[in-house]
């Protein structure tokens, strides 16, 4: 069914709509968390270097001197034209700052994914197809125990195994892939292996469902009755349309992985977004907190106007409206 240039831009509208709404929410909350938190960062920022002159010039370079309501309004309208402010510990833009980590954060978030899909797309099919069976529940009782796993100790485990014990990979650092390919896959395999189990665990449980929900349905029961194989039968009618809720799963776990891998960042000293924001919190960095939350929700939205995009072109039982 063809679609009307209109709906679509229609669609595209009320979606965008929606996200500015969302993000003005995330900076009017960000905003109010912040103010709440204890300590001074002006303080803090200066350290031993601390005079009571310093501290006044500080404040008003950094506009902490003004009432709330005129720095929330001054931040919006920069934030706009891409300014986020200076960060209060490297005295560096802040936006600057957060692109400089925004690759590695990628690359983990990335690999931990397609981890999760390898894990995830045969375990959750074989478990569906075979509900009730050893099989089945082996594969369940596996998924519990992914889900149930604390990321850190889980990333423990593994640098206790690979690093400490077998000596095979780096149990922390970074290096660009554009520098030295083979050294960053050494150092990405054990943060995105911890990440890809949890995710891929998460993962496990909404494919099956999905395989034993289209299992049921009735165009199933059609083909069946049809006296089609039951080769033809699981793969052309049961898992090639449960695999089509995977986009919405994969795009979730994605936007998660995004902004929710902070503890397995600074467990294996990835310098990622979720790094940057743990220390950003540590320092009572005002400008960094801010800026690296709303570039997690900007990234949020994105993944999700994206999943939204595509399961509407590979389900043509999606109507846009």
């Amino acid at each position: 069914m063809r679609i009307a240039p209109g709906r679509v831009a229609r669609f595209l509208a009320v979606r965008l709509l929606s996200s500015a709404v969302v993000l003005l929410g995330v900076l009017i909350v960000t905003f109010a968390i912040v103010q709440l938190v204890p300590g001074d960062p002006v303080r803090l920022a200066l350290g031993t270097r601390y005079t009571p002159e310093a501290y006044e010039a500080l404040r008003a370079a950094s506009g902490l001197d003004r009432p709330l309501p005129e720095q929330f309004f001054g931040y919006l309208v920069n934030a706009l034209t891409g300014d986020l402010g200076v960060s209060f510990r490297n005295g560096q833009p802040v936006t600057i700052t957060l692109l400089e980590r925004l690759p590695a954060t990628i690359s983990l978030a990335l690999v931990g994914l397609l981890i999760a899909l390898v894990i995830a797309v045969p375990a959750g099919i074989w478990s569906g197809l075979r509900e009730g069976r050893v099989s089945d529940a082996i594969v369940r009782t596996m998924s519990q125990f992914g889900v149930s796993i604390p990321d850190f100790w889980l990333g423990l485990l593994l640098i206790s195994l690979f690093s400490v014990t077998l000596g095979l990979l780096p149990a922390s650092g970074y290096v660009p892939f554009s520098e030295d390919p083979v050294g960053w896959m050494r150092r990405v395999a054990l943060p995105a292996l911890t990440v890809g189990l949890v995710s891929g665990a998460i993962m496990t449980r909404y494919i099956r469902a999905a395989v034993l929900d289209v299992a049921s349905a009735g165009f199933v029961r059609t083909a069946v009755s049809k006296g089609l194989t039951p080769r033809v039968v699981t793969f052309r009618h049961i898992v090639r349309n449960a695999l089509v809720p995977v986009l919405t799963i994969a795009g979730i776990q994605l936007a998660t992985i995004l902004g929710g891998v902070i503890v397995v960042e600074v467990v294996f000293a990835w310098p990622g977004l979720g790094r940057l924001t743990y220390d950003a919190v540590a320092s009572r960095d005002y400008p960094l907190i801010q800026g690296a939350v709303l570039l997690v929700a900007v990234m949020f939205l994105l993944v999700n106007f994206l999943v939204d995009v595509l399961y509407a072109v590979v389900d043509p039982r999606i109507r846009v409206s």
